[in-house]
This record gives C-alpha cells, structure tokens and sequence, in this order.
C-alpha cells in the first residue's frame, strides 16, 4: 500500500480528488444498490415484476445515456457533467428512502441511473486530460480507488441497515452531496477546446465512423462480459456448491483486496515489459484461462466440494487480468479520441460496453441452464475461455497492425486527407 500511496501524492490535486471521488461513488453506491432489491420486495411491497422494472430501468438510463453524456461534457466542460452527476444521484437515492410509490421509485431509478451517465464519462475524460503521458498511472490509482470503495460500501451499509432502509439511503445521498461540494470548491475546470464545433451529429458520427475505435471497443466487449461473470454464473456456482451468501461475499472481498493490494504493482510490472496492446490482450487472455478450473471441475466430473476452490481459483485470476488490462484500457481510448472527443469516446465506449454485459449476460446465462439439462457441464466455462482468448487475439492483431498507436492513426488520417 505504500508504493499505491506514494504514486497517489505524486499526482496533482484534481487527479488525487478525482481518485476520492471515485472511491466516494463506489462507496455511496454500494452502500445503498445491493440492499435495494429486498427493500422494493419486503418494505415497499413491490411484486417481482415491478422490482426488475425498477432496477432495469435504473441501469438502462445509465448505460443508454453514456453517449449523451460523454457528448455534454466535451461540449460544456468536464467539472459541470461531474458535479450535475452527483447532484443528481443525490437527489435520486434519497428519493429512495422517502418513497415507496411506484411512479417516485421509477423516476429515482432513471434520475439515479442517469446520474451515472453525467459523471462516468466525464470523470474519466478529465483524469485523461490532467493526467497526460501518466494516464495509465493515473488509471492505476483510480482503480483501487474504486475498489475500494466497492469492498467499503456492502459493509457500511449492512451497518446502516439496523437504522432502517431509509437511513442508508439518505447516508449515501449525503456521500454524494459531499462529492458534490468538493468538486465546486477544489477542481478546477477544464477548458472545452476554443473554436465551433461541428454538429453533434456529425462528431457521433466520427467516432462510431473510428474504425480502429470501434474495432478495439467490439473485441472489449468480452472482457466486460466476462468479469460481469463475478455477479452471474460464478454466485450461482457458489450457491449451487453449498456455499451461502458468505461464500458469495468473499469472492467480492477477495476481488476488492487483491484490486487494492496490487493494481499499482501489476501495472508498474506491465509497463516494464509490454506495450500497452501486450499488456491489454494478456490481461484478456488471463480472463479467458479463469474459467479454465470451473470447466476441469465440470468435466472430471469432481465431487461439489471441488467447486468452491475453483470458483475462488477462477476469481483470482479473472480479477488480476481486469488489473492488468484497465489501466492501459483507458489510456488507449483517451489517446485515439483526440483532444475534443474524449468524453464522446468514453460514453460511446461504456454504451457498447454495456451491451457487451447485456448479451453476456443472457448468453451465459442461457448455456449455463442448457449445460445443466444437457449434461454438458463444462461448456459454458469452454466457451468463456474461448471468448477471453478471441477477444486477445483481436487486440493483439489490432496491436501488431498499430492501430492502438496515437502516432501510426495520426499518420494514416494525413494520408488520407492528402
């Protein structure tokens, strides 16, 4: 932790604010978010289908609006996007735990979600900014910052729960309308590039005409699917071992710490001895191997006490190829955005993202249940594996042709335009 906190202060002040900040979403986010379901079943008396309208509602407002989002803070500046963001969310969870009317949960689930979308994008396109030639650094930091605050909130807000639902909730829009204060008072803003912009229209076109981009972004996509898997099929083998809510809460814990404890030291290893494609397709091909012990387990046909140590085997190593891909992930979508379109490449990026999590989601979900009638046991696990390696081989291909190169994509446009 030493080596993480001497990287911290070697930052400036709105790279290290931005990095609490981080932890501050993560934590008012988590404290309230995995409790929300059983709050909208038991206090506000909501039926099943009415609790997934909630929650899906609040996810497709984040994840439909990145785009947006990210366009607004090019166009008006990054602190503004920032701070609305979390004004918004604390207007949003505090609506949580004053309402148990449908219509009021339904707009706080669309104002929380598009909160989210205000923020995420401009959060990482000023960190790109601040940060420079150190944006994988920077990344680095960030990150276990976030986890941080992802292994903080469950805890806290079990705590608050004694106190009642309510209490979490207003407790985590006070996080938040913290957030916002400290943004107004101590970041400075960051200037939007002079000059007239082209139509908003023709800038989306731009990035989703990216080639190179949007080539990096839909060999991504497996890697988001894949570590969605920590919140999918890995809790239902958990379950399905004898395992419990305990056991599901220790593969968190064990994630949170090893993003904690190692994130700086992994990517200062990385950026020793690999480019940052390398350092991307490896960490995607790590992804892949960690289903590796769940598809033995499954075709050795071991006994249920076997699945346990394979599922925290599988974590441990989906959680370290996360570590040495994000930070270089970041800075590579910063550099092939330019200087005008970085949040518009980030909400772009976190949009196909969020597919990439919903298909994941409904294809492993739907191999897991047809393994299981079938038999064929160890093929869901086969075909993540294949997944993470197919998505390397695409960001290493794209890596060996220089199209991750700032410098190599400058050239080819000069080209282009002579």
């Amino acid at each position: 932790m030493r080596g993480t906190l001497r990287e911290f202060r070697s930052f400036d002040r709105p790279i290290q604010l931005l990095q609490v900040n981080q932890a501050g979403i993560n934590l008012g986010f988590y404290m309230l978010m995995p409790y929300l379901a059983q709050h909208l079943s038991s206090g506000a008396g909501l039926a099943a289908w009415t609790i997934g309208l909630v929650l899906g509602l609040r996810n497709l407002s984040q994840q439909g609006m990145f785009l947006i989002g990210g366009t607004m803070a090019d166009r008006i500046g990054y602190k503004p996007m920032i701070m609305a963001g979390c004004a918004l969310r604390t207007a949003g969870f505090a609506l949580f735990g004053l309402t148990t009317s449908l219509p009021l949960l339904i707009v706080a689930a669309a104002v929380t979600g598009f909160a989210g979308a205000l923020f995420n994008p401009a959060a990482r396109a000023y960190l790109a900014v601040a940060a420079g030639e150190r944006k994988v650094a920077a990344f680095s930091v960030f990150n276990v910052f976030y986890q941080g605050g992802i292994l903080l909130g469950p805890v806290i807000g079990i705590v608050l729960l004694n106190a009642g639902f309510a209490a979490v909730c207003l407790s985590a829009a006070a996080i938040f309308a913290i957030l916002t204060v400290l943004q107004g008072l101590y970041l400075p803003p960051r200037r939007v590039p002079a000059g007239d912009r082209p139509p908003v229209l023709r800038e989306w076109r731009q990035a989703f005409g990216d080639r190179a981009f949007v080539s990096f972004a839909a060999a991504m996509i497996a890697s988001y699917a894949l570590s969605y898997q920590l919140y999918l099929t890995l809790p239902l083998e958990v379950q399905r071992s004898g395992g419990g809510q305990a056991g599901v809460t220790a593969l968190y814990v064990i994630s949170a710490l090893l993003g904690i404890a190692g994130q700086v030291r992994l990517t200062a290893w990385c950026s020793k001895r690999w480019s940052r494609g390398q350092a991307i397709s490896r960490g995607l091909a790590f992804m892949g191997a960690a289903f590796l012990p769940l598809a033995a387990v499954a075709a050795l046909r071991l006994p249920d006490g076997w699945t346990m140590p394979a599922v925290v085997l599988c974590t441990v190593l989906l959680t370290a190829g996360t570590l040495a891909a994000f930070p270089f992930e970041m800075a590579t979508i910063a550099d092939m955005a330019g200087d005008r379109l970085i949040g518009t490449y980030y909400g772009l990026y976190n949009l196909l993202s969020g597919v990439g999590i919903l298909l994941g989601n409904l294809l492993s979900g739907a191999m897991l249940d047809a393994a299981r009638a079938s038999g064929w046991t160890a093929l869901p696990w086969l075909l993540l594996t294949a997944a993470g390696l197919i998505s390397a081989g695409a960001v290493l291909r794209l890596d060996r042709r220089r199209r991750l190169s700032p410098a190599s994509r400058d050239a080819v446009a000069d080209d282009t335009r002579a």
